[in-house]
C-alpha cells in the first residue's frame, strides 16, 4: 500500500478528519474518521488487510466504493465489488483483504476500541488494550 499517497487523498478528501494507520509498523488498514458517533458512526478505510476481529455490540455494513473486498465471516469467503455491500452482526469474526480497496463502513451502534475484540494468535484482546500495548513497543 502506497501509504503516503492514500493519507494526502483522504485528508483531501475529507478535510480536519482524523486519519488512523491501525499498525504503523505494518500499515494494511487506513480509516479516516467521517462521522464518529455513540450511536452510529461512518468511516472510509482503505484496505489491503484486517486483522481477525469481531465486535460484541454493533453491526457493520462494508460497502465497496473502489476495487474488490475479499472478506472471511466465520471462515466463509465472500467477494465484495465495487458498489456492494456485506453486513456483518455482533459476534461474527471477520477478516478482509483488498488492494487499496476503499470501503465505506456504516457501524450502529458507533464503533469504539472496547468493542472491538481482535483475536491474535487465538486469544481474545481488546483493540483499546492491543492499541496501548503497541504504543508501548
Amino acid at each position: 500500500m502506497n501509504v503516503q499517497k492514500v493519507i494526502r487523498e483522504l485528508e483531501k478528501r475529507y478535510p480536519g478528519k482524523n486519519v488512523v494507520i491501525t499498525d504503523p509498523k505494518n500499515p494494511t488498514e487506513i480509516i479516516c474518521e467521517i462521522e464518529p458517533g455513540r450511536n452510529k458512526s461512518v468511516a472510509v478505510a482503505v484496505v489491503d488487510e484486517t486483522r481477525l476481529h469481531y465486535h460484541k455490540k454493533l453491526t457493520e455494513i462494508y460497502e465497496v466504493v473502489k476495487g474488490e473486498l475479499t472478506m472471511y465471516i466465520e471462515g466463509f469467503k465472500h467477494v465484495v465489488g465495487e458498489g456492494e455491500t456485506i453486513t456483518i452482526k455482533p459476534g461474527t469474526k471477520h477478516k478482509a483483504f483488498g488492494h487499496e480497496t476503499w470501503i465505506n463502513v456504516y457501524s450502529t451502534p458507533g464503533w469504539t476500541p472496547e468493542d472491538h475484540i481482535l483475536v491474535v494468535e487465538g486469544k481474545e484482546i481488546s483493540r483499546k488494550k492491543f492499541d496501548k500495548k503497541f504504543k508501548k513497543t
